[in-house]
């Protein structure tokens, strides 16, 4: 009889409703203790009530036993750190107004303050010898600006008014001080030597985004508070991690702007100066420092579909297997990290080094146990110009292939995101939903897109939205050829520059029968003049719209739009930075004019994200109710 009602509960199983899927959990970053004893990680839930999305960290023996929710209440608790001796779990939270740094016993207790900003703390990390915390936060208002505001009002100079970020140290039994001179350079990334006597931190500028590469890498010596540069030079260095005997100092060095097709690579230098060499050059994707200890120089990586934890050696690397977000223990024989095994949720797992046999300590999967989900799997096929494209089909548990489904197409942001067969709750696009009304979902990894080395993501250099088109086309192509998708019904949408290949598609494409456009690009010119990354454009492009405004007709969506029949819903945040609103009354206007039926939706108080759970609902329910429209016939 039991059996029986578990068939039964499988058969009536559903998928979550929109909002069920935005009130699921996730995890993030994991951070284990020194002594390879605990591990903590972030937990991330809707609140509805005062709608948004609130973080509290959790921890677990390593070894194994009971998770344990370590804070609680309305404000997120998030960045989670461990004190050196092991004795005491950090986060960073605005529990009391500003952001602080806070510490609380890993078996639970009152959560006390550590450090007292006047602005909220960024980052921080404490000294190995655990008698001080470093930390960047803003600098006060000046007294000038304060002046000028009460004269004048509110106003903003562009490329003149920015607010820097200075490095402090909050001594544990002390008072915190400014180890950076105000006005001068913006910190972000730092590092503190074994001693505890040295820091090194990566500058730029100003933090305009335009301006990343004026970043370079400086050290600071806290007995006498003597700065000096370590690396200066083009391109953007970042992310500075000392030698394990403090002698030289690893980086990751971005060649321009770090969103785009070139690779990044790893360099170590001197930690008292001189030439810098170059580490796995051979690796061929954007490596990302993890740690560094006796063992090696250890940092992860995207491989097509997955993440991979691996090890310096020489010029090349060594892979030692899956994980994102690694954290390490002190002697690096074991570390803990976050990882999505295909068709299953991220969790939180931990491992030793040495045999590298992940164990899983979380159990994200349980919320996920009433509901049928959709089965996820890689596909491959050849895009216009030959080029192999990978993507993940989504599919319902009783897929036939002798029958003809709907397609919808969800493309991902970037162009340097990545789509991976894991389960995840859902945002922006019910996919869950799609599925169980019968369409199959396609998420390609269009041109571009990282996890396949440099080589690919330049393919759409001097090539956006046309390329991209390509891909996305020859996708629905190759499932219409074997005979299970339906040419008539398929549908596509994206955010980003997944809305910007979106758009591409509605003006220049008659293959859909309805798409969505995300906080898209319609316009390269009304981007560029807006746009709070500039560089971004000219990377791709190879031009300004003043030098060659033939590359911007041929890449904008709205050259095209008088071959636009494709009925059309736009999303897009008011005060969106990245991509600014302009962009999307542009194509409103376009489509209204020329009789295609569409439909443009601004979300109040919203930049480039939809980072609420009740405008993320709605977000939801329109693309739902667009689709159920055009594709499924539901009025």
């Amino acid at each position: 009889m039991v059996l029986w009602h578990m068939v039964l509960a499988t058969l009536w199983a559903q998928a979550p409703t929109v909002e069920q899927s935005i009130g699921m959990k996730t995890v993030g970053a994991a951070a284990i203790s020194p002594n390879g004893v605990w591990v903590a990680w972030t937990e991330t839930a809707a609140d509805w009530d005062q709608n948004a999305y609130v973080t509290h960290i959790w921890v677990a023996k390593r070894a194994g036993g009971p998770a344990r929710q370590l804070t609680q209440g309305k404000k997120s608790a998030n960045s989670p750190a461990w004190t050196p001796d092991s004795a005491l779990v950090s986060f960073a939270s605005d529990r009391d107004g500003k952001g602080q740094v806070y510490v609380i016993p890993p078996d639970g207790g009152e959560a006390r303050a550590i450090t007292k900003s006047e602005t909220a703390v960024g980052d921080y990390e404490w000294s190995p010898d655990g008698k001080s915390l470093a930390y960047t936060a803003a600098e006060v208002e000046s007294k000038a600006k304060k002046e000028r505001k009460e004269k004048y009002g509110d106003f903003e100079i562009v490329e003149g008014d920015y607010t820097l970020s200075q490095l402090w140290v909050q001594p544990v039994n002390g008072k915190a001080e400014q180890l950076t001179k105000s006005g001068e350079r913006t910190v972000g990334g730092f590092s503190w030597s074994p001693d505890s006597t040295r820091i090194a931190f990566a500058a730029s500028k100003d933090p305009d985004l335009s301006h990343r590469e004026t970043t370079d890498l400086f050290i600071v010596d806290l007995a006498d508070k003597a700065m000096r540069a370590l690396v200066a030079g083009p391109g953007i260095e970042s992310n500075p991690m000392f030698s394990p005997d403090g002698r030289e100092v690893a980086y990751q060095w971005n060649p321009g702007e770090p969103n785009s097709y070139l690779n990044g690579h790893l360099f170590a230098v001197p930690a008292g100066g001189g030439a810098a060499r170059r580490l796995a050059a051979r690796f061929d994707e954007n490596p990302s420092l993890a740690a560094w200890c006796a063992t090696g120089l250890y940092f992860t990586g995207l491989e097509r579909t997955a993440t991979g934890l691996f090890r310096v050696k020489g010029d090349s690397a060594e892979r030692i297997g899956s994980g994102g977000f690694a954290s390490f223990s002190k002697d690096c024989t074991a570390a803990a990290f976050a990882l999505a095994k295909p068709n299953e949720p991220m969790e939180i797992w931990t491992a030793d080094l040495a045999n590298f046999a992940p164990r899983k300590l979380t159990d994200q999967a349980a919320q996920w146990k009433p509901y049928s989900t959709a089965v996820r799997e890689v596909v491959r096929w050849k895009s216009e110009d030959g080029a192999e494209i990978e993507g993940v089909l989504i599919k319902p548990r009783n897929f036939d292939p002798s029958k003809k489904y709907p397609l919808l197409v969800v493309i991902h942001g970037g162009p340097t995101g990545i789509d991976t067969p894991a389960l995840s709750p859902d945002r922006y696009y019910p996919i869950e939903r799609f599925v169980e009304k019968g369409a199959l979902v396609l998420r390609p990894n269009y041109r571009g897109s990282a996890g396949y080395g440099e080589k690919f993501r330049s393919l759409n250099v001097r090539n956006l939205g046309v390329g991209d088109a390509w891909d996305v086309v020859s996708g629905v192509d190759s499932l219409v050829a074997k005979g299970f998708v339906d040419r008539s019904r398929v549908g596509a949408m994206g955010w980003s520059q997944g809305g910007y290949i979106s758009a591409f598609l509605t003006c220049a494409s008659d293959r859909f029968k309805a798409i969505s456009v995300g906080a898209g690009i319609s316009d390269w010119m009304t981007y560029y003049v807006n746009t709070d990354i500039h560089p971004f454009t000219r990377t791709y492009l190879k031009a300004t719209p003043w030098d060659d405004p033939e590359i911007y007709r041929k890449t904008s969506p709205i050259s095209y739009i008088k071959t636009a029949k494709t009925p059309t819903l736009i999303q897009h945040g008011e005060l969106d930075k990245r991509v600014p609103p302009p962009n999307a009354y542009e194509l409103y206007q376009a489509l209204k004019d020329r009789g295609v039926e569409t439909r443009l939706v601004i979300y109040k108080g919203f930049g480039h994200g939809i980072d609420k759970p009740k405008q993320m609902l709605h977000v939801m329910e329109e693309n739902e109710k667009w689709f159920d429209k055009y594709l499924f016939s539901e009025r």
